[in-house]
């Protein structure tokens, strides 16, 4: 059985078995990867804490008929503990990784392997906002995906803006002549934070108070779930 290297970022995890571990990767050159790490919930396991969830992994892999079976296991970006002993940004990685993962079955994608990694290191390195980084991520994720959502001039005729009528369907905002029924209206500066989280402008961004920081952020999950054609559990959880 042919062995391979692979680098990838730990998207996920499940118990195989008494000792072993099918992980789920995102990978910089095949995608999306389930593979079999054997014996890594043994205390004894060399490579076990290098595949958690939002780790950057070099591997190396060999073929299998239904899973490829990881071997060896090197860390390139250790992200997993800084992420998962903080709450909020346990919530935000959490929507990240498993958009990344819906993302990932479309295949292969460099763009979105980077900005993955991108956005696990800023969210781990905790000098910007959890759910600002999230909300960046998702809608720039959905860019590279090929749904660029347009903030600053009407989607449907071309009016430049500021407009504050925002269609998640139609992937943008509206302007008055435009609108449809049914669009939230939101805050002109929220639609300014949309589109500086776009184009990652963290400057304006961190700048941004809380009610518009939350109008965007209700924004940038809708539309990204629309576009997944399925909700994100990972954005449902809540502080108790």
């Amino acid at each position: 059985m042919p062995l391979y290297r692979e680098e990838g970022v730990v998207l996920r995890t499940h118990k195989l078995g008494e000792a072993d571990r099918i992980v789920t990767l995102f990978t910089r050159s095949r995608g999306l990867l389930r593979a079999v790490a054997k014996g890594v919930r043994r205390t004894t396991s060399k490579f076990g804490a290098r595949l958690e969830p939002f780790m950057v992994v070099d591997l190396q892999c060999f073929e299998g008929r239904t899973l490829d079976t990881i071997t060896q296991a090197e860390t390139l970006g250790s992200y997993g503990a800084q992420i998962s002993a903080d709450y909020d940004r346990y919530r935000a990685g959490s929507a990240i990784v498993e958009t990344a993962e819906r993302l990932g079955e479309g295949g292969v994608s460099l763009p979105l392997y980077a900005l993955l990694i991108g956005a696990l290191r800023t969210l781990a390195a905790g000098k910007i906002a959890s759910d600002l980084v999230r909300d960046g991520y998702l809608l720039r994720a959905m860019s590279a995906a090929g749904w660029t959502p347009v903030f600053t001039h009407c989607v449907s005729c071309g009016a430049p803006g500021p407009h504050t009528v925002v269609s998640v369907q139609a992937g943008g905002v509206l302007c008055e002549d435009c609108r449809m029924a049914g669009p939230p209206r939101l805050d002109p500066e929220s639609v300014a934070l949309l589109s500086a989280l776009l184009e990652g402008d963290w400057e304006t961004a961190v700048a941004a108070s809380e009610r518009h920081r939350e109008q965007a952020s209700g924004i940038a999950a809708a539309y990204a779930q629309w576009h997944l054609e399925r909700g994100l559990r990972s954005l449902g959880v809540s502080r108790q």
